[in-house]
């Protein structure tokens, strides 16, 4: 069954897909740590939706069972330095927490709660873009939170490579066929964007919709601290920070490291736990050390993953992104790539 859904996955990009395989033994694993919340049939249903299984309620995307299409015509890991990358195997990876939301504006939890960003967002989503315009994206995985898909697209509108880029639709069979692009020249031009579930925010149970100064004023700033900044705590009804890396890391190890390994390019956009999991993950952080690390809305990250290593680059911390990134050579070639061709 699970090969007839990949066979049939990303008609968006049919000639130019291909396939990964799905780790079940990390969805089972995932399934019974956060208390079944997700099922093999339920995964695919459209959108995301609500379920309170045993007094606990998560959420679900469409977008699990989605593997990567391969619509680029024009990247630095074939065109500019083919040779050189078969042998170092080298790709960048960015990581963007999503911009302010609007519930960020407000000072609410907001978790898994589908929120639109804010006006600050929106233009902390366009100066990240401007930040990673001369690097590299063949591939751009989101969570299925708007807020997330938002500074996606917002970011790759500053990008000089002027690539669209596409969310594919697997959902069903109709959207699938719906969703098609028939011409070639428009797939070379096109980056396919993966939403699932898997990269969403942790889920703040109980405490979404709340006001974060009146929850301490109620539960106490020391308790409230500890459901926020613990590894293992969840808040009622919630997750963990240790519940989210398990579904988040096992989502980039079975559907984005692949990716990585065969030299694209990847952008991840998404959210402060999420990315906290999947960062403890890329510089083997303990549970320790991961309470402790901040991520700014808006701010890129870029990693280089080369020889099987994730090689962290620099974090931008001006309004330029250039002399801010420590440049490998592939990188100043695809930049240099690009000055001559716009």
């Amino acid at each position: 069954m699970a090969a007839e859904v990949y066979r049939h996955a990303l008609g968006t990009f049919q000639s130019h897909s291909y396939v990964n395989n799905v780790n079940h033994h990390h969805q089972q694993k995932l399934r019974n740590n956060l208390v079944r919340l997700v099922n093999k049939d339920s995964v695919s249903s459209r959108g995301a939706t609500y379920s309170s299984l045993s007094n606990r309620s998560l959420i679900r995307s469409s977008a699990s069972q989605t593997s990567v299409a391969d619509p680029v015509s024009f990247s630095p890991s074939r065109s500019l330095t083919n040779d050189s990358n078969k042998k170092s195997n080298e790709a960048a990876l960015i990581l963007i927490r999503h911009g302010e939301s609007l519930w960020n504006e407000k000072n609410l939890f907001t978790g898994c709660v589908d929120v639109p960003l804010s006006k600050k967002g929106i233009d902390e989503a366009i100066e990240a873009g401007k930040r990673i315009s001369s690097i590299p994206v063949d591939v751009i995985f989101t969570s299925a939170l708007i807020r997330a898909q938002m500074t996606a697209m917002l970011a790759m509108t500053q990008h000089r490579r002027k690539k669209v880029p596409i969310i594919i639709h697997n959902e069903s069979e109709q959207a699938r066929q719906w969703s098609q692009v028939f011409s070639e020249d428009t797939k070379k031009q096109s980056i396919p964007v993966i939403a699932s579930w898997q990269l969403n925010e942790r889920m703040y149970g109980e405490l979404q919709g709340l006001n974060k100064q009146e929850t301490a004023d109620r539960y106490g700033q020391e308790q409230v601290h500890e459901w926020r900044r613990s590894y293992d705590t969840p808040p009622p009804n919630g997750e963990s920070l240790e519940m989210c890396a398990e579904r988040a890391v096992a989502y980039f190890r079975d559907q984005i490291e692949p990716q990585l390994l065969s030299g694209k390019n990847v952008m991840i956009a998404a959210h402060g736990n999420s990315l906290r999991s999947i960062i403890m993950y890329l510089d083997k952080l303990t549970s320790q050390e991961v309470i402790s690390l901040e991520l700014s809305t808006g701010i890129p990250m870029l990693y280089i993953f080369k020889e099987g290593r994730f090689i962290r680059r620099g974090s931008p911390i001006g309004p330029k992104e250039a002399g801010v990134y420590a440049y490998t050579k592939r990188l100043a070639l695809y930049r240099q790539k690009l000055d001559e061709m716009f």
